[in-house]
């Protein structure tokens, strides 16, 4: 009986010893497959960026319009923002110039116009053609010719920055705008205190119109502040699927998947490091009849250094 007992506890304490070994090996086994998996995706992703660097992509300049557009109008509508952003891979370089949507220049066909009347021009004349007659006045004007646009209206952006996950913005002093435009001719009291705060897609959005507080050009500011934030919540991937769900359902844009995937790198390398200019005061002037126009002389050696 002892001897039967002993070779039971001997059985039970090989067959718990084998238990153990056998978890520790699979746990094992486990993480050496997932660090080779992560190494893999390592290598192959800094194998792909190396080609990248080897072999850039070419050059993009693109045209970024923001409509003021109302429900029912569509693309129908002035260009409330007006950006233009160079991408340049073999640099790894980004730049972002905000034109300010009240300055005139000459546009094929109509003359001197304001600038964010151009889109509407155009898609008054043929529905599509609002980009192509805006890219085409900044070429002549400005010298650059944008390779593609982006499109999008007041409700696509709060869609993005929501996407996103919404962003953190330092507001850098107290903005109080008591004639924010709510609809028809109505208007409220909108506030931002000073410091660093959370915004979702609304909020963003009031923050990127107000201007009642300062001028256009501080707007612009905002307004380059968040595109530039909304490009660094896009170093998480999983924020990825969502934001090409808006960009697919409700952005108008000649963007191809190609194009988008050669201006990733350099956006999400230099998010929050954009190198940016607004238009403002000191480099417009005015005419004889009143308008204000760019001096292009001016800003052409810092065009010409990043776009081509």
């Amino acid at each position: 009986m002892a001897d039967y007992s002993l070779q039971h506890r001997e059985t039970e304490l090989r067959r718990r010893v084998w238990k153990s070994g056998g978890r520790k090996g699979c746990l094992g086994r486990l993480f050496f497959v997932t660090f080779g998996l992560v190494m893999t995706a390592v290598f192959v992703t800094g194998g792909l960026f190396v080609i990248y660097l080897l072999f850039p992509p070419q050059h993009l300049d693109i045209l970024v319009m923001g409509l003021d557009s109302r429900d029912g109008q569509g693309m129908l509508a002035r260009s409330d923002t007006i950006m233009l952003l160079g991408i340049d891979p073999a640099q790894l370089r980004v730049s972002l110039l905000s034109i300010p949507r009240d300055i005139h220049i000459d546009v094929p066909g109509y003359g001197l116009q304001p600038i964010n009347t151009i889109n509407l021009l155009g898609e008054m004349e043929s529905p599509g053609t609002g980009p192509a007659l805006l890219s085409e006045s900044i070429a002549r004007d400005f010298g650059v010719s944008p390779d593609r646009y982006v499109r999008l209206d007041f409700t696509t952006f709060v869609e993005l920055v929501d996407a996103v996950g919404g962003i953190t913005i330092y507001v850098n002093r107290a903005i109080v705008d008591d004639a924010y435009p709510a609809g028809e001719d109505a208007v409220i009291s909108v506030r931002f205190e000073a410091g660093l705060q959370y915004m979702d897609g609304e909020r963003a959005l009031i923050y990127v119109r107000t201007r009642h507080a300062d001028d256009d050009y501080r707007r612009a500011e905002r307004q380059q502040q968040v595109l530039t934030a909304v490009v660094g919540r896009l170093r998480n991937p999983a924020r990825w699927p969502s934001v090409l769900q808006v960009l697919s359902r409700d952005v108008d844009t000649n963007l191809t998947p190609g194009d988008m995937l050669a201006i990733l790198p350099p956006l999400l390398l230099n998010a929050g490091r954009l190198e940016q200019m607004v238009i403002d005061r000191d480099y417009i002037v005015g005419t004889s009849e009143g308008y204000g126009i760019p001096d292009y002389a001016l800003i052409a050696p810092w065009l010409v250094e990043r776009f081509d």
